[in-house]
């Protein structure tokens, strides 16, 4: 399995000015993918990577969320790379098949966000860690939604109000770069 891309990417995200949090999960996930070999597959049981597509309006005022059915929390859409090294297409792979969008545009090629974060044991697999390379992608709130049955609902959500349906500071922090992407 080709690890090349994604180190590179990771290592390209680390040199930016990141806060203290999310450089220091973006340095544990270069640990862990430079460590595992299988870290694209679910099989890495110790964790794997997962792309995700942060969905903005072209304003940067709305992002997509999902009610997610088995976290029963408001998150971005996204999912398992299960062994591809793109994480780019995963996420938008994966933002496809969770909304029914069609006309989704990468706002660009690197990552927007990089988090690290703990999946809970369920009956059929192992709590784990999720290393998620987060991708900004625009698309057109117009456009109809499809609810998959991996959600229980999809909603565009006013960038600020974000926090109010998930506190978690990983949203936080999507937020607060969204807003300073907006002033630029």
């Amino acid at each position: 399995m080709h690890r090349t891309a994604v180190l590179a990417l990771l290592r390209a995200h680390a040199a930016k000015p990141l806060d203290a949090h999310e450089a220091e999960m973006t340095a544990a996930t270069i640990q862990f993918v430079e460590e595992h070999p299988n870290c694209l597959l679910r099989s890495c049981l110790p964790g794997h990577l997962t792309g995700s597509a942060w969905i903005v309006s072209p304003d940067r005022t709305r992002t997509l969320l999902t009610h997610h059915r088995k976290l029963d929390k408001w998150l971005q859409l996204g999912g398992h790379a299960d062994g591809d090294p793109d994480l780019l297409a995963v996420a938008l792979r994966e933002a496809r098949e969770e909304s029914g969008l069609t006309r989704l545009r990468p706002v660009s090629p690197a990552p927007f966000d990089v988090d690290r974060h703990w999946i809970p044991e369920r009956k059929t697999e192992p709590a784990h860690w999720h290393h998620d390379l987060r991708f900004m992608i625009e698309a057109d709130p117009a456009e109809p939604l499809v609810v998959s049955n991996e959600s229980k609902d999809l909603a565009w959500v006013e960038v600020a109000r974000v926090t109010a349906l998930n506190h978690e500071e990983s949203m936080a922090r999507m937020v607060r770069k969204t807003a300073r992407r907006a002033e630029a």
